[in-house]
């Protein structure tokens, strides 16, 4: 895929945008009332807990980024702890894969919404019609140029943050603000400490968008400093969001309530504050977020998979058609669109996220000690918590929709064994792998202050 060198470079601003429209894109309209559903009461100090473990896996990125920015992002990051081979390709496919999960999600969730205003059930099968019409307007958005996806990620974010903060703001002032002990009667009532960890991993996901900004590498303008600037902003931008909403959410609606409306929660949330205007104003803005965040997730997860070709990670896409890397990536998000619910697509999307989560922080703990400057105590804790926090979610899911977790051990299976099959494509009769990354102009340029870090690394990721 080659870049149209006189197309606009997103600027720190576009790029903010970028992220918090993945961010806000399904986390807070969907994500909500499954956190509630898991954490009771104390479903808004999840949000917040899971920022700050969030803040821990986002040094991690901000450290690879200022040093490597690409705009293959956390497949690059991967090809130089690891070296090219099967490790990297594993985990770059399962972040490719959290991605377009992530899209899938933020379809059934406009799907969703949208129907809230015709009082039609989620079950029903609009939902995913919507959705496919959604993705169908994110490529059309995607092929026009990096300037038509700028201007309409920063209008759209600006309107979501404002109207998402008015409505939070309403809602504390117009509801009773949830007390800590009522919160903690809720939690010893119902709510068990693995359910409250796992609920954890789905406030994570709500966050997961920040790393979609590492894949701007090759569009934004000063990338060694502004990406790691990006992450750092969006991160605190969402967090205030987050936490706020959710605790609006509370104050409005009781846990059955919020959990009878899991898939729509912040509709129903805004109902006793303004009434049946509540639930268009909260519909409008589900729409934009939405619509943003699929247009954003979209532009990041076709360039991962644009890079993954070029390292020679997966099988070329060839040039019979302008730009393969988006197609592909449409369509499969239209089959996870089709084929799974939210609460599935959301507990799938977890899991692979934080096992690929895992590997870029040992990845920088282990092998790039000497050519990146960071604090290998921050990175040791980030992997602590994302164990921790994994395992108690398997657990919970393997009780209660024991489909997930087969279908996501599955899932990391075939990856792992399509791309050692793959692998051997490149090995020759001695054993060695020719996994020569082909790249534009823009990744050259980028490459060549780091260029010397890849010898040291290339051997011991033949694996």
């Amino acid at each position: 895929m080659k870049k149209n060198h006189g197309d606009k470079k997103l600027s720190l601003i576009g790029s903010v945008s970028l992220g918090t429209g993945v961010m806000i894109g399904a986390g807070i309209f969907v994500l909500m009332g499954q956190v509630a559903e898991l954490a009771g009461r104390f479903f808004p100090l999840a949000f917040f807990i899971g920022a700050c473990v969030t803040g821990f896996s986002a040094y991690s990125y901000v450290k690879f980024s200022n040093a490597y920015p690409s705009s293959g992002g956390v497949a690059r990051f991967l090809r130089k702890a690891y070296g090219p081979g099967t490790v990297t390709g594993t985990f770059s496919l399962l972040m490719y894969v959290s991605m377009v999960i992530a899209e899938s999600l933020v379809a059934r969730t406009f799907g969703t919404y949208t129907l809230r205003l015709f009082d039609i059930e989620s079950t029903s099968v609009l939902v995913p019609i919507l959705g496919v019409l959604l993705i169908a307007t994110a490529f059309i958005i995607n092929i026009s140029g990096n300037k038509i996806i700028e201007a309409t990620a920063t209008l759209t974010a600006t309107i979501k943050i404002f109207g998402i903060a008015a409505l939070a703001i309403a809602g504390l002032t117009a509801g009773v603000f949830p007390s800590l002990e009522s919160g903690a009667a809720g939690m010893t009532d119902s709510v068990s400490v693995g359910g409250f960890v796992a609920a954890l991993a789905l406030s994570i996901l709500a966050y997961k968008g920040f790393t979609t900004i590492t894949n701007q590498g090759g569009d934004i303008t000063n990338p060694h400093r502004n990406i790691g600037r990006s992450i750092i902003l969006s991160v605190f931008i969402c967090t205030f969001i987050y936490v706020a909403l959710a605790l609006s959410v509370a104050a409005n609606l009781g846990i059955p309530e919020i959990v009878a409306a899991k898939d729509y929660a912040l509709a129903e949330a805004a109902r006793p504050v303004f009434g049946e205007w509540g639930l268009w104003f909260t519909v409008i803005l589900a729409i934009v977020a939405t619509v943003s965040g699929l247009i954003a997730s979209v532009f990041s997860a076709s360039r991962l998979l644009a890079m993954l070709a070029r390292m020679k990670q997966i099988p070329g896409m060839g040039s019979r058609v302008a730009n393969p890397a988006l197609i592909v990536t449409v369509l499969l998000a239209i089959v996870l669109t089709i084929l799974f619910d939210l609460t599935r697509i959301a507990a799938m999307g977890a899991i692979f996220y934080l096992v690929m989560d895992i590997a870029i922080h040992w990845g920088l703990l282990r092998h790039l000690r000497k050519e990146i400057d960071f604090n290998p105590w921050v990175v040791r804790f980030a992997i602590i918590l994302d164990v921790t926090i994994l395992a108690a979610f398997f657990v919970l899911k393997f009780n209660s929709d024991p489909l997930v977790p087969a279908v996501s051990i599955f899932g990391i299976v075939m990856v792992i064994a399509a791309e050692r099959l793959f692998m051997t494509t490149h090995t020759d009769s001695n054993g060695v792998m020719h996994m020569e990354m082909e790249m534009d102009d823009s990744e050259m340029s980028m490459d060549s202050k780091d260029r010397t870090g890849m010898n040291h690394n290339s051997q011991q990721g033949q694996v």
